[in-house]
């Protein structure tokens, strides 16, 4: 019998203490020491540079980012530019994909590219319960919605070392779509970035949203899922995170990683 996706609910956290939380889960899945986790959270302000990132696709100034209260940090997951703030639900997967399988009967493990793709469904479904439709584009990554001029709804990017998964998804509900106009979203000038509300012309809770995508992950992943009060309760101790930004991200990347978006 397949385990549970146990699922921590955060609220409003700084990208450092995430980095953070996420290195210290991916060593104790890595270990075998907890079993597949979904963090869900929302990020202050802050503008994320991928492995892939291209520096000038920050158009705002660095004083233009300390005016408006945004951090920027370099990270270890695929893909270019992207902003990440209030009003996003953003989703940290940390999950060992040796433990999944490509279909029900099969006992090839779950690559990195049928896992993006899984990522993208859980976020089309999510998009449909509030009927908003959405759909992937053809050599992007991402979710889109659907229409003449399609828009970027959400962003994907990943990291996987020795089988487990770090970094995730963001998806916008309310968030200040101005903030995106900082950056080159995604590196790809052009096309334009919507949230769920405006495009179903009302507002979304956040915890409503919260509770579709984790219904779409138990289905689009096959898995039970179990709600964890606290991070406490979920490793059976304090974890102790930094509340203050570290250092910029240090690219370290063993063979076995893989970065996608």
């Amino acid at each position: 019998m397949q385990s549970a996706v146990s699922v921590v609910q955060l609220g409003l956290v700084d990208y450092a203490t995430a980095l953070e939380l996420q290195r210290t889960l991916v060593e104790l899945r890595k270990a075998g020491e907890v079993g597949d986790v979904l963090v869900l959270l929302e990020h202050t302000p802050v503008i994320t540079l991928g492995r892939n990132a291209d520096a000038k696709h920050v158009v705002a100034s660095d004083e233009v980012l300390r005016r408006r209260g945004v951090e920027r940090f370099e990270c270890d997951r695929g893909g270019d530019v992207t902003f990440h703030g209030p009003g996003q639900l953003v989703g940290y997967p940390i999950f060992d994909l040796r433990g999944f399988t490509t279909a029900v009967g099969e006992r090839r493990t779950l690559g990195a590219v049928e896992y993006v793709r899984r990522l993208e469904e859980v976020l089309i479904r999510t998009c449909a319960d509030f009927a908003v439709v959405a759909a992937r584009i053809p050599g992007l990554t991402g979710v889109w919605t659907e229409r003449r001029k399609p828009a970027k709804i959400a962003a994907i990017g990943v990291h996987i070392s020795r089988g487990v998964t770090s970094h995730g998804f963001a998806l916008n509900v309310t968030t200040d779509l101005e903030c995106f106009n900082l950056i080159v979203p995604c590196g790809i000038a052009g096309k334009p970035v919507t949230s769920l509300a405006r495009e179903a012309g009302r507002e979304i809770p956040m915890q409503d949203v919260s509770e579709s995508v984790t219904r779409n992950f138990g289905r689009v992943f096959g898995r039970q899922i179990l709600w964890v009060e606290t991070l406490d309760a979920l490793l059976g101790r304090a974890v102790g995170l930094p509340m203050r930004a570290p250092e910029p991200e240090r690219h370290v990347a063993g063979e076995t990683d893989t970065f996608w978006a």
